[in-house]
Order: C-alpha cells, then structure tokens, then sequence
C-alpha cells in the first residue's frame, strides 16, 4: 500500500436508529486508525445514527428500504462503491448484507460480514426460520470473511452450515464514552426518583426480541409498597401493546415509560439495577454499556448474554419468560445494597478486561488488512 493511501470501507448498516448494531458501527468508525482507514457509512434509513455520523465528518449516504434482498436498491448500492472508490465493504447484520452483496459482487469488491445476532431464531414457525436459515447460509458462503460477536452466535450458525471463513471478535465498548469519573445530569431528580427508592431501567427497542411483556408482569408481582421504581425507555413496534398491558396489570404508578434518548450514560449514572430480559441476542451492547457504567444486572440466560454474565458473580441470570423468577431476582437486588455493590464492582471489571473497543478495533482491523491484500 503506498504510504499515504488509506483503505476506503464502505460500512453498511440496515437503520438510522440507534441500537445495538448501530452503536457498535459508531464505536468501531470512531475507533478505527484514521491514517490508515476511511469510513464510508451506508444506512437503510434515516436516523440518530446518521446525524451522529456527519457530526463526526464521516460521509454517510442514505438509501431507504426496511426490505432485506430489496433488489430496487441493489443498483444504487453499486453506484456508490464505484463512486467512493470502495475497497471493502463491512456489512453489519442480515439486512445490510443482503442489500449490499450483489453490488460489491459484480465490482470485485471483499465483503466482510459481521453477525449481530442471526436473522433465524427459535420463537419462528418452521418455513420462517427455514428460509431465514437458508437466507444467512448463502450470505455467509458469498462473504470473504464472517465475523460473529459471540461464541454462541458461531455455534448456532456451525450447526446450521458451513463457517470456515468465520471468527468470533466480541464487542467492544467505548470506556471513554462511559468514564465513571464524568459528571452526570441527575436524572434521578428528572424524574422524581427519591433517595431511599431503588430504580431498575429497561433500555431497549421496544420488541418481542427483548421481552418488555415479562418485565412487566415481573413489575406486577412485586409488592406495590416496595420502595422500588422501574424506567423503561425505547419505541419499537411493541411500544403500544407494552403501554396497554402497564395499563392492564394497573402498574402505572411504579413504571415511568421514556422514548428513546441519546443520553444513555446518564441514564445508566442514575439507576442502580439494570434489567434485560431478552428471548434471544448476539452479544448485547446495552448489557454491556450497563456494566460499563458499573450497575448491577438481571438478564436471563440466554447465549450471548450468558457468555458475559457469570450468575452470581458480576450479574444475576433468570430464565426466559419467567416473571416470577425475574421478580425475586429484582427482589433482592433491590434489598441487598452489598450484593448490588459487589455485582457492579465486578461488572465493571469484566468490561474493562474483556469488552473494549480498542481490543475488538484492532481485531477488525487486521481482517481487514487480510482482505485487502487477497485483492
């Protein structure tokens, strides 16, 4: 490579909004060594995602579509490489892969992909996930190279089909992003949360995926007297149907319900528990952005999450839709000050030594150095 060349990576993800994917492509731009690499961003739609990154003065280009294997794209997607001169494209999650293999393709172009959590899953009926698997197979045999951020993740598609070009990089997380030594805006007073009340937050999109609808049936089994405060914040295709079961289970009065917001390292500042109750994940950003900011967690045990929460060591795991459990977990967290101390002391911990951004950088980078010498 001449000396002042940098390698242009076209960054593809399917949305704007920000979730766990899009904040892992945020980090990632941001942390890549500039004088080597150039980050052009693809997204979907439009979104926060997008708007932070021209803040950051990264060209980010917008072609709409909610479709995976949206064919109607395909062409503008192939204007683009060609236009910005793209070397490699990092495709990251099924829709952004879908839309953008065909294009890199005909150019010539490597594509690595990065899997954050396969588009198959076992709440499907039969043909869903027969054809979702069917769909991940061809996109992970048309990829150069398959990065999975959790061993479980690399597990359930070696079952499936074949992942010699596969690896397993975990996520990172920015610590500067989380500095627990930062002053934080006292959202405790934002929403009138008293001293002697514990605050559990639920951060997340709000879908069947992370299972809002047990949460809130926990909620229900814990004694209205408890000195015990619940924040929910996201939107989501569930938002409604979470809003009428609150209402339903007459919970109203315990459970502050948020839209998204961008100030999630305050947010984190200001809970003391934090809870995940997900179906199913990849290897979940909030979970550990959560115990980054070094909170005590309730999550249920389900792969990736499991392959970072050691149960009773820096985090507390529960079955999967089980609202009684997930209630006396919450419990006694919310009664044991030195169990929730020594759980965010440790969460903290795991992040710092196994989970940041500049290790999981410098991975992605040495892959990509690989692509761009097979070229």
């Amino acid at each position: 490579m001449p000396e002042n060349k940098k390698i242009r990576i076209l960054q593809t993800i399917r949305q704007g909004k920000i979730g766990g994917g899009e904040t892992h492509v945020l980090d990632l731009v941001s942390t890549l060594n500039k004088d080597k690499y150039e980050s052009i961003v693809l997204s979907f739609t439009e979104g926060p995602m997008v708007d932070k990154m021209k803040e950051m003065g990264v060209k980010t280009y917008v072609i709409y579509t909610e479709k995976p294997f949206d064919r109607s794209v395909w062409g503008k997607v192939k204007d683009i490489l060609e236009e910005e001169k793209i070397e490699i494209v990092h495709a990251h999650g099924t829709r952004a892969n879908s839309n953008t293999f065909s294009a890199a393709k005909k150019l010539g172009i490597p594509l690595l992909y990065t899997v954050h959590g396969w588009s198959f899953h076992n709440d499907q009926n039969f043909l869903v996930k027969t054809v979702r698997t069917f769909g991940e197979k061809f996109l992970v045999k048309n990829a150069k190279k398959t990065i999975c951020v959790s061993n479980s993740n690399y597990e359930d598609g070696a079952k499936r089909f074949s992942m010699k070009n596969a690896t397993v990089i975990t996520n990172g997380i920015n610590l500067a992003k989380f500095d627990l030594t930062k002053s934080f805006k006292d959202i405790r007073k934002e929403f009138n949360i008293a001293e002697d009340e514990v605050l559990v937050g639920f951060i997340a999109r709000m879908t069947s995926q992370k299972d809002p609808f047990t949460f809130l049936k926990a909620i229900a089994k814990i004694p209205a007297d408890s000195k015990i405060k619940f924040l929910i914040i996201g939107d989501g295709d569930s938002k409604e149907a979470v809003l009428k079961m609150a209402d339903e289970l007459k919970i109203n009065s315990r459970v502050i319900f948020e839209k998204f917001r961008q100030d999630i390292p305050d947010v984190l500042h200001g809970i003391d528990i934090f809870c995940l109750p997900s179906l199913w994940e990849g290897l979940p950003i909030a979970l550990l952005e959560a115990m980054a900011m070094a909170k005590a967690v309730v999550a249920t045990a389900i792969d990736g999450t499991k392959e970072v929460i050691v149960h009773e060591k820096n985090g507390l795991l529960v079955p999967v839709m089980n609202p009684d459990e997930l209630a006396n977990a919450l419990i006694r967290l919310a009664n044991d000050k030195a169990l929730r101390d020594r759980l965010s002391s440790e969460a903290r911990l795991t992040v710092e030594r196994d989970y940041n951004v500049e290790r999981m950088t410098r991975e992605v980078e040495k892959i990509y150095d690989e692509l761009y010498k097979q070229q």
